[in-house]
């Protein structure tokens, strides 16, 4: 292999790698959710644990907007070394937040400061990866971001496993130390390779020095706005809505959550491998309606339906697996102006939704008094429309990107 070929490799085991630990740095918070809600831990509230996510949302649709801009001025591998930098503040933030966290006033504003440096990492890191991921693989894009965010499903699902292990042993702190020590080691492996891929302008975007956002974006981010909110919905809230309303065990709290992001990787994975034989327009459109079915199963489940209860994550992990990747894949194909700044556009969208999601569980708790249960069965509501908007997003989309490449060939 030559000396170029040895350096492609690094930078695809670089970014790769970086997927996977981000989603595991991305979970952390939601996972050691029991931790953050015990009595005698932090002690806070449905609405204070909601709302400790709200700085990762605002921070992440400011970072993921920023991040497009400066994509056009900045090399790529500047603002990846930037989101790890983040990331790894976030880890330190949280491990520090256990040494005051007897003042539930001071642990609580470390703990949003920390989420704040997660959202910005999360934003400046995973268009980046999306960005090179398209770049290294430019034939197989589909496949290439679908593989990258298997890697990233595959870290959010180990994170409630890694949790379980260390409250087990006593010590929940072990996995923000272990995965900033993780990132740590990427960022040094990192710094000394080259990464001087800059994202290259369309033909369209060259055209218009300026180009505005098209009208159809709007579809784009509606969708990626109702996923964000459908996402979290069994992310953040999954752990809790199986202790607090199907009575559940920690360790059947955490397998839900796991269950919940092993589906949205083992998704992944497939429609990957399968998509010579199911057109990922089809994938996009008929997911959702697997998500909604999700969600009005889990809206129905009572104290003793713990193993449905999880069954029923597994259902919403499998709907969700695809759609992100999918619509910024399509994005991408079909919003020629704008292509370099669609990954992080719409992962802003995708934070609104995050952030929707994140805090509005608790107001509705405890101003409406509505259950978790019935917040889920509304949800369905939410990915019924995502199931609408997906329609328009896979209309103009060919069957298959492979045959619109074939075709381009001939």
């Amino acid at each position: 292999m030559t000396g170029r070929g040895l350096a492609r490799r690094d930078e695809i085991f670089a970014i790769y790698g970086a997927g996977l630990i981000q989603g595991v740095a991305l979970v952390t918070f939601p996972a050691a959710s029991s931790v953050f809600t015990s009595a005698g831990q932090y002690g806070l509230s449905g609405t204070q644990y909601g709302g400790m996510f709200v700085p990762q949302a605002i921070a992440a649709i400011v970072s993921s907007l920023l991040g497009a801009g400066l994509s056009r001025r900045l090399a790529a591998r500047h603002i990846y070394l930037l989101g790890l930098a983040a990331n790894l503040l976030a880890m330190a933030l949280l491990v520090a937040s256990q040494a005051v966290m007897q003042d539930q006033t001071m642990a609580y504003g470390v703990l949003l400061v920390a989420t704040g440096c997660l959202g910005a990492g999360f934003g400046l890191t995973v268009p980046t990866l999306n960005t090179f991921a398209a770049a290294f693989f430019p034939r197989r894009t589909d496949t290439a971001l679908l593989v990258l965010n298997a890697l990233l499903g595959s870290g959010t699902a180990l994170a409630p496993v890694l949790v379980t292990l260390f409250i087990g042993l006593g010590a929940w702190w072990g996995l923000p130390v272990v995965v900033g020590a993780l990132i740590l080691g990427l960022l040094a492996f990192s710094a000394r390779l080259a990464l001087n891929l800059r994202p290259q302008a369309s033909e369209d975007e060259t055209r218009h020095k300026r180009p505005g956002l098209p009208p159809q974006f709007w579809v784009f981010a509606a969708f990626a706005l109702l996923y964000g909110v459908c996402e979290t919905m069994n992310g953040n809230w999954a752990s809790i809505y199986m202790a607090r309303q199907l009575h559940a065990s920690t360790a059947q709290a955490s397998l839900a959550l796991a269950v919940f992001w092993g589906m949205v990787t083992a998704g992944r994975i497939l429609f990957a491998v399968i998509e010579k034989w199911l057109p990922e327009r089809t994938v996009c459109q008929f997911l959702p309606l697997l998500l909604a079915a999700g969600f009005i199963v889990t809206g129905c489940l009572g104290p003793t339906h713990q193993t449905l209860g999880i069954l029923a994550f597994a259902l919403g992990g499998l709907g969700c697996s695809a759609l992100l990747p999918l619509v910024i894949s399509f994005g991408q194909a079909q919003l020629k102006t704008i292509a370099a700044s669609v990954a992080g556009l719409l992962i802003a969208f995708y934070q609104i939704g995050y952030g929707i999601a994140a805090f509005g569980v608790g107001p509705l708790q405890a101003q409406l008094g509505w259950g978790l249960g019935t917040i889920y069965g509304g949800t369905s509501v939410v990915a019924v429309a995502l199931a609408l908007i997906a329609a328009l997003v896979a209309r103009r989309q060919p069957s298959s990107f492979t045959e619109k490449r074939d075709e381009s060939q001939r």
